[in-house]
């Protein structure tokens, strides 16, 4: 029985510090080992393109949207802009409209979606009206720097690269400890991305600002979100997903925990499926690096939520075995109740915060989980009031 007990205990802590300690430092050794491969850029690449925004009633941001886009330099004969409106009941579409009639030398359209069914249906609707080479999808609240689209079409410099990347910056990390925890995060994610990126392909995008041609897009199921299931997608045909860090999107991260934490359990919608979503990525001989991405990035974090609920339950049961597990049961008891310290003192110190994030993190994939197995994960919801 304990032999059974000690393999479960082992793997599943295994796979909590490969994910959060092992993987990130092999691959900063992997990059320093391929600093010869860079990210190549054509700027004379100026495909015709189309910078499509989605919108649930963003009254509040649209506005600010709509001039951002308005004011990127890409050449204006080559640039259509496209507002999928996903079923708004506010002053969304009308705000667009009279946009429109006031800009009319811009080519700017509104798609109005009649039934909301999230981001990626509104996102698969509106793209059945794209012309252009190119599709760049953007968020509302997601204010994009000038360049932003000249650097994604400049990555585009071979037709195995099907998706590129930006950079979403966190306008608001010193706002608050949650904001800056998310800042955090997103560091040292992106830092993970370049690399693998230079190397072969990205596991993961973000939906604030990316870019794909408008012939590689695929329909994918509205519970889906394209940060998560585009890049795999590609990977699994033998293209690359990429990221291009110049090309920069500015955003706000949630500076209450609420949404925060709202955030994270919407992104772990799909999280069961996103666990291993193909059988074929583990077929290392054909896909190389992104086996490897791919176990360690994602496969490894989405099993978090269960490799923890393990390591505490065989820790209990193995607690009369050695100094040892009493010394592993100590520690994981501490750890948590430093989060519910940190939850109800409001103490604002970097390592509770880290650790009050961290499990913040695990509690939102165990709700995920459960809306998962119930049949209540939604493909749309509410912002995050915070975020805007």
């Amino acid at each position: 029985m304990d032999f059974w007990l000690k393999i479960l205990f082992y793997s599943s802590a295994f796979i909590i510090i490969w994910a959060m300690i092992g993987y990130p430092v092999s691959l900063k050794i992997i990059g320093k080992l391929h600093k010869t491969k860079k990210l190549e850029k054509n700027y004379g690449h100026k495909p015709s393109v189309t910078v499509m925004v989605v919108a649930h009633n963003e009254e509040k941001v649209i506005m600010d949207k709509l001039h951002n886009i308005m004011s990127l330099e890409y050449p204006k004969d080559l640039i259509e802009y496209l507002v999928s409106s996903d079923n708004s009941t506010d002053k969304t579409n009308e705000i667009v409209k009279d946009f429109i009639r006031r800009y009319q030398e811009y080519n700017i359209r509104l798609f109005e979606v009649k039934d909301r069914k999230g981001k990626t249906n509104a996102q698969n609707e509106a793209h059945k009206t794209v012309t252009t080479e190119y599709l760049v999808m953007t968020d509302a609240n997601s204010m994009m720097e000038k360049n932003a689209v000249s650097e994604l079409m400049a990555a585009f410099t071979s037709e195995d690269i099907a998706y590129v990347s930006g950079r979403l910056a966190i306008i608001n990390q010193n706002v608050s400890d949650v904001s800056n925890a998310e800042a955090n995060y997103w560091d040292s994610d992106l830092a993970a991305r370049e690399i693998e990126g230079r190397i072969q392909t990205i596991t993961a995008g973000n939906g604030a600002l990316y870019a794909c041609r408008t012939k590689d897009y695929n329909d994918f199921n509205p519970i889906q979100c394209h940060d998560s299931a585009m890049p795999p997608y590609y990977a699994l045909q033998g293209k690359r997903a990429i990221a291009n860090h110049d090309a920069i999107a500015y955003e706000k991260a949630g500076e209450v925990i609420e949404d925060e934490f709202g955030r994270k359990v919407r992104s772990n919608r799909v999280l069961l499926a996103q666990i291993l979503p193909d059988i074929r990525i583990l077929n290392i001989f054909r896909y190389k690096w992104f086996t490897y991405f791919y176990f360690g990035h994602r496969t490894c974090r989405y099993l978090l939520w269960i490799s923890h609920l393990i390591v505490l339950v065989t820790n209990i049961l193995l607690v009369q075995s050695s100094i040892f597990y009493m010394l592993t049961l100590v520690g994981q008891i501490v750890f948590y109740l430093l989060a519910i310290l940190k939850l109800y003192m409001k103490l604002n110190n970097k390592y509770l915060n880290m650790i009050y994030y961290y499990t913040v993190t695990l509690a939102a994939q165990w709700v995920g989980v459960y809306r998962v197995l119930s049949g209540k994960s939604k493909p749309f919801w509410e912002k995050a009031e915070s975020t805007r």
